[in-house]
Protein backbone atom coordinates (compact mmCIF):
# COMPACT_ATOMS: atom_id res chain seq x y z
CA UNK A 1 0.00 0.00 0.00
CA UNK A 2 1.40 3.66 -0.88
CA UNK A 3 1.81 5.44 1.90
CA UNK A 4 1.43 9.69 1.69
CA UNK A 5 3.68 12.22 3.56
CA UNK A 6 2.01 15.10 3.44
CA UNK A 7 4.22 18.34 2.47
CA UNK A 8 1.53 21.09 1.94
CA UNK A 9 4.27 23.79 1.41
CA UNK A 10 4.54 22.45 -2.22
CA UNK A 11 0.80 22.80 -3.21
CA UNK A 12 1.39 26.44 -4.33
CA UNK A 13 3.82 24.94 -6.92
CA UNK A 14 2.12 22.02 -8.00
CA UNK A 15 -1.07 24.60 -8.41
CA UNK A 16 1.02 27.02 -10.60
CA UNK A 17 2.93 24.31 -13.22
CA UNK A 18 -0.23 24.25 -15.58
CA UNK A 19 2.12 25.36 -18.70
CA UNK A 20 4.72 23.68 -19.34
CA UNK A 21 5.19 25.28 -23.14
CA UNK A 22 4.03 22.16 -24.66
CA UNK A 23 2.52 23.92 -27.32
CA UNK A 24 3.64 25.85 -29.77
CA UNK A 25 4.07 29.64 -29.21
CA UNK A 26 3.86 29.41 -25.56
CA UNK A 27 6.62 30.05 -22.85
CA UNK A 28 8.12 27.26 -21.72
CA UNK A 29 7.84 27.22 -17.53
CA UNK A 30 11.45 28.62 -17.37
CA UNK A 31 10.57 31.06 -19.34
CA UNK A 32 8.21 32.02 -17.14
CA UNK A 33 10.19 31.36 -14.10
CA UNK A 34 12.71 33.63 -16.09
CA UNK A 35 10.18 36.46 -17.07
CA UNK A 36 8.16 36.33 -13.54
CA UNK A 37 7.93 39.84 -11.60
CA UNK A 38 8.34 38.17 -8.17
CA UNK A 39 11.83 38.29 -6.10
CA UNK A 40 14.32 35.64 -7.32
CA UNK A 41 13.70 34.51 -3.25
CA UNK A 42 9.87 33.16 -4.70
CA UNK A 43 10.79 32.35 -8.02
CA UNK A 44 14.13 30.55 -6.54
CA UNK A 45 16.02 31.91 -9.39
CA UNK A 46 19.83 31.54 -7.69
CA UNK A 47 21.88 33.03 -10.93
CA UNK A 48 21.12 34.84 -13.84
CA UNK A 49 24.16 35.48 -16.84
CA UNK A 50 23.60 36.96 -20.42
CA UNK A 51 22.25 33.23 -22.03
CA UNK A 52 21.19 30.86 -19.14
CA UNK A 53 19.89 31.19 -15.47
CA UNK A 54 20.19 28.60 -12.24
CA UNK A 55 17.43 28.44 -10.29
CA UNK A 56 16.57 25.58 -7.48
CA UNK A 57 14.38 22.73 -8.45
CA UNK A 58 11.07 22.98 -7.00
CA UNK A 59 10.76 19.47 -6.70
CA UNK A 60 14.49 18.09 -5.77
CA UNK A 61 15.86 14.98 -5.25
CA UNK A 62 17.09 16.51 -2.44
CA UNK A 63 18.19 19.53 -0.35
CA UNK A 64 20.16 21.54 -2.88
CA UNK A 65 19.18 20.92 -6.23
CA UNK A 66 19.43 23.00 -8.70
CA UNK A 67 19.26 23.30 -12.73
CA UNK A 68 21.10 25.54 -15.02
CA UNK A 69 18.57 26.64 -18.00
CA UNK A 70 19.58 28.38 -21.08
CA UNK A 71 17.30 31.60 -21.05
CA UNK A 72 16.39 30.50 -24.50
CA UNK A 73 14.07 27.27 -25.44
CA UNK A 74 16.19 24.37 -26.62
CA UNK A 75 15.23 20.92 -26.81
CA UNK A 76 18.62 20.06 -27.83
CA UNK A 77 22.70 20.48 -26.93
CA UNK A 78 22.85 21.54 -30.80
CA UNK A 79 20.57 23.60 -30.91
CA UNK A 80 22.56 26.07 -28.50
CA UNK A 81 24.50 28.75 -29.90
CA UNK A 82 28.43 28.49 -29.18
CA UNK A 83 28.08 31.25 -26.40
CA UNK A 84 24.59 29.84 -24.71
CA UNK A 85 26.91 26.69 -24.80
CA UNK A 86 29.73 28.24 -23.39
CA UNK A 87 27.72 30.29 -20.62
CA UNK A 88 25.57 27.14 -20.06
CA UNK A 89 28.57 24.70 -18.97
CA UNK A 90 30.40 27.59 -16.74
CA UNK A 91 27.63 28.12 -15.25
CA UNK A 92 27.37 23.83 -14.22
CA UNK A 93 30.76 24.37 -12.81
CA UNK A 94 29.88 27.42 -11.18
CA UNK A 95 26.53 25.63 -9.35
CA UNK A 96 28.69 22.27 -8.54
CA UNK A 97 31.11 24.99 -6.95
CA UNK A 98 28.29 26.60 -5.13
CA UNK A 99 26.78 23.28 -3.76
CA UNK A 100 29.83 21.81 -2.78
CA UNK A 101 30.74 25.60 -0.67
CA UNK A 102 27.08 25.49 0.65
CA UNK A 103 26.70 21.68 1.18
CA UNK A 104 29.98 20.20 1.73
CA UNK A 105 28.61 16.92 0.05
CA UNK A 106 30.55 14.07 -0.26
CA UNK A 107 30.12 13.72 -4.23
CA UNK A 108 27.79 15.84 -6.57
CA UNK A 109 25.57 14.49 -9.68
CA UNK A 110 25.15 16.30 -12.77
CA UNK A 111 22.78 15.01 -15.51
CA UNK A 112 20.94 16.31 -18.48
CA UNK A 113 17.51 14.58 -20.45
CA UNK A 114 17.52 15.53 -23.74
CA UNK A 115 13.57 14.17 -25.35
CA UNK A 116 10.88 13.06 -23.49
CA UNK A 117 11.79 9.40 -23.69
CA UNK A 118 15.35 10.20 -22.00
CA UNK A 119 12.84 11.47 -19.11
CA UNK A 120 13.09 15.17 -19.52
CA UNK A 121 10.24 17.12 -17.46
CA UNK A 122 9.97 19.74 -20.47
CA UNK A 123 11.42 18.95 -23.48
CA UNK A 124 11.35 21.81 -25.38
CA UNK A 125 13.22 23.75 -22.79
CA UNK A 126 16.95 21.76 -22.36
CA UNK A 127 18.49 21.99 -17.92
CA UNK A 128 21.22 20.41 -16.52
CA UNK A 129 20.35 19.10 -12.94
CA UNK A 130 23.19 19.70 -10.35
CA UNK A 131 22.67 18.08 -6.94
CA UNK A 132 25.10 17.09 -3.99
CA UNK A 133 25.08 13.83 -2.16
CA UNK A 134 26.32 12.01 0.50
CA UNK A 135 27.29 8.52 1.32
CA UNK A 136 24.21 6.87 2.59
CA UNK A 137 21.76 9.26 1.77
CA UNK A 138 19.69 6.84 0.23
CA UNK A 139 17.53 5.22 3.06
CA UNK A 140 14.33 3.15 2.70
CA UNK A 141 11.90 5.94 2.18
CA UNK A 142 12.21 6.37 -1.25
CA UNK A 143 12.47 2.78 -1.55
CA UNK A 144 10.09 1.14 0.28
CA UNK A 145 7.80 4.02 0.49
CA UNK A 146 8.11 6.05 -2.72
CA UNK A 147 8.40 9.05 -0.34
CA UNK A 148 11.28 12.03 -0.32
CA UNK A 149 12.27 13.30 3.11
CA UNK A 150 13.89 16.55 2.61
CA UNK A 151 15.88 17.96 5.22
CA UNK A 152 15.47 21.32 4.89
CA UNK A 153 12.98 24.23 3.11
CA UNK A 154 13.22 25.52 -0.01
CA UNK A 155 13.92 28.61 1.39
CA UNK A 156 16.74 28.09 3.47
CA UNK A 157 18.27 26.05 0.29
CA UNK A 158 18.60 29.22 -1.88
CA UNK A 159 19.54 31.18 0.96
CA UNK A 160 22.60 28.90 0.84
CA UNK A 161 22.71 28.61 -2.77
CA UNK A 162 22.61 31.69 -3.44
CA UNK A 163 25.37 33.11 -0.45
CA UNK A 164 27.41 30.35 -2.20
CA UNK A 165 27.39 31.59 -5.46
CA UNK A 166 30.21 32.82 -6.57
CA UNK A 167 29.69 36.67 -7.40
CA UNK A 168 26.37 36.43 -5.67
Amino acid sequence: MLERLWAPWRSQYVAGIADTGSEPGEATLFEQILAAPEPEEETGILWRGATCFAVLNAFPYGSGHLMVVPNRPAADLADLSDNESDELWAAVRAAVAAIRRAYNPDGVNVGLNLGAAAGAGIPGHLHIHCLPRWRGDTNFMTTSAETRVLPEPLAESWSKLRSAWEGG
